[in-house]
């Protein structure tokens, strides 16, 4: 039996999925950790994606063991996914140079407007060329010293297999991809390097870039060090293929069989995003859009928004507090489903509650910094499950801000879009909310709670096991997804016409929220 291994770093948890070569799982080990804000940057320590990387391995490897009575096999191929964009600066000894700076920063507001103007290309905040224009103009000790520019996905594997590449869509967050070519595209490179030539750089932009690969292609093998590094128990043997390291975006559309044109997934968790693949171009080019790429190098365009449901999980949590108080013991999952669920109860303009769920700051309406904020009038109708409602819609309510011109002024035709990550956990309720507030079809998969590792360990299958010419888009269809159950939801009217409501109210809103941030 080949099994294969996909690690997926995310915002709150590293996982690590074991699967089989038809794409069952077979055993599981997770890590939770969380991001810190410190010296006024959204970070994570480096030492900690080692000290989580070996015990979701760890646990991985007990799981299986223990289900199956019989030791760990033979891993066949191996993957690596994580948060996408961010920035993190090697030196020639594969030393980091300086914080890494996650997604979740929004301090490249100007060095993404200069880009955007100079490429006639959307560059967003987090992309890593926004944050190293930032670091080059600011004349940053470290910027000198650049050898190697990654991010978390490709720093890992890096580490593991001594290459230096990363996959198309992991790769398009890093700097924009010529669809054409499936590489970066040299007449942006070449006017990035006009941008900078006042600061005499001892390097050249394309010679720090991991070199691009696509789905499929061999991306080096684990060696004894990485092997070490998985595996301080020395268990682990060297020489396991593995498949180019992806974001979470990439994994995601691998996770919900769209990376097909005219197929497109939403991803709501810590942060929310959609990638939407284009069969065409899109006729201008939006502010609130970014066009990124699928893993086999098709453009997709990606809606992205900071803030999903940090805030959403911090009430939950709040809640459970308080249940203990009361010496009442419930588990975390029957306390999701029953807040999550009561929410279907409110009135679905949420009877005039309102929430802001910036926890960080959130570009597409543009803040730097983020105050949570829950907000009522005297009149308004002030239950549980109106509460609960509001806080969940607001999860949702800039999201469909950065949407909705997609899906109305260029007219893309999606029969429905696939819902994966923590909002869709609870059965029906993120389906409908999201229906109502897109109002478009949500469908969710009976295998989305795998989520992005399985998403990698799917592209460490096909790119270890595939038939000669089999396209990602022919593997996910006939040997992964034949069979899986999708259960669809459609937008209700009635949700539809209430979402509106909340929206307006929403964005009034703000305007409060930007008093928070001053005063706060």
């Amino acid at each position: 039996m080949k099994t294969f291994l996909g690690i997926e770093l995310g915002s709150t948890r590293i996982k690590a999925v074991l699967i089989d070569q038809s794409g069952n799982p077979l055993a599981s080990g997770n890590f939770e950790w969380e991001n810190r804000f410190e010296n006024n940057v959204w970070t994570y320590h480096l030492d900690d994606v080692w000290l989580g990387l070996q015990t979701s391995y760890k646990e991985l490897v007990f799981d299986y063991e223990k289900t199956n009575s019989k030791p760990m096999p033979e891993i066949s191929g191996i993957g690596i996914s994580a948060m996408m964009h961010g920035y993190l600066p090697l030196d020639k000894n594969g030393n980091q140079l300086t914080e890494f700076y996650t997604w979740r920063n929004t301090i490249t507001e100007k060095e993404s407007e200069k880009l955007t103007e100079a490429f006639n290309f959307r560059i967003p905040q987090r992309w890593s060329i926004a944050h190293l224009l930032r670091t080059v103009q600011g004349k940053e000790k470290h910027v000198e010293s650049i050898d190697f520019l990654t991010t978390l996905a490709v720093y890992v594997h890096y580490k593991l297999t001594g290459e230096k590449v990363a996959g198309l869509g992991e790769a398009s967050g890093m700097f924009p991809i010529d669809s054409q070519t499936g590489y970066y595209h040299a007449k942006m490179i070449e006017k990035f390097e006009n941008l900078v030539t006042e600061f005499n750089l001892p390097w050249k932009l394309a010679d720090i870039l991991p070199k691009v690969l696509k789905a499929g292609e061999n991306a080096g093998s684990l060696t004894e060090e990485g092997a070490k590094l998985l595996d301080p128990t020395g268990k682990l043997k060297s020489g396991i293929p593995f498949c180019p390291p992806e974001g979470d975006a990439a994994t995601g559309m691998v996770a919900t069989n769209t990376v097909a044109p005219k197929t497109g997934n939403i991803s709501a968790g810590t942060s929310i995003f959609a990638m939407l693949v284009l069969d065409k171009p899109l006729s201008k080019l939006y502010k609130d859009v970014d066009i990124a790429a699928s893993p086999t190098g098709k453009p997709a365009a990606l809606v992205h928004c900071n803030n999903c449901t940090s805030d959403v999980d911090a009430w939950v949590s709040l809640f459970g507090e308080m249940l203990t108080q009361m010496n009442v013991s419930t588990d975390k999952t029957l306390l999701y489903k029953t807040l999550y669920n009561a929410a279907l109860n409110g009135e679905t303009d949420c009877g005039g509650l309102v929430s802001i769920n910036y926890i960080s700051g959130e570009y597409r309406t543009g803040f730097s910094e983020g105050r949570p904020l829950f907000v009522r009038t005297p009149d308004s109708k002030f239950t549980l499950e109106n509460f609960m409602r509001s806080l969940l819609l607001s999860s949702i309510a800039t999201f469909s801000i950065g949407i909705k011109p997609l899906l109305e002024e260029e007219g893309l035709n999606f029969s429905k879009l696939l819902g994966h990550g923590g909002l869709f956990k609870t059965p029906i309720v993120g389906q409908k909310l999201m229906a109502g507030a897109l109002n478009l079809p949500i469908a969710v998969m009976s295998s989305a709670a795998e989520g992005g590792a399985w998403g990698i360990a799917l592209l460490a299958a096909y790119s270890t096991a595939k038939e000669p010419d089999e396209t990602l888009e022919e593997f996910l269809e006939n040997k992964i997804f034949k069979n899986v159950k999708v259960t669809t939801i459609n937008p209700n009217q009635n949700d539809v016409d209430g979402f509106e409501k909340y929206l307006k109210r929403y964005k009034s809103a703000l305007e409060i929220e930007r008093t928070a941030v001053d005063v706060m």
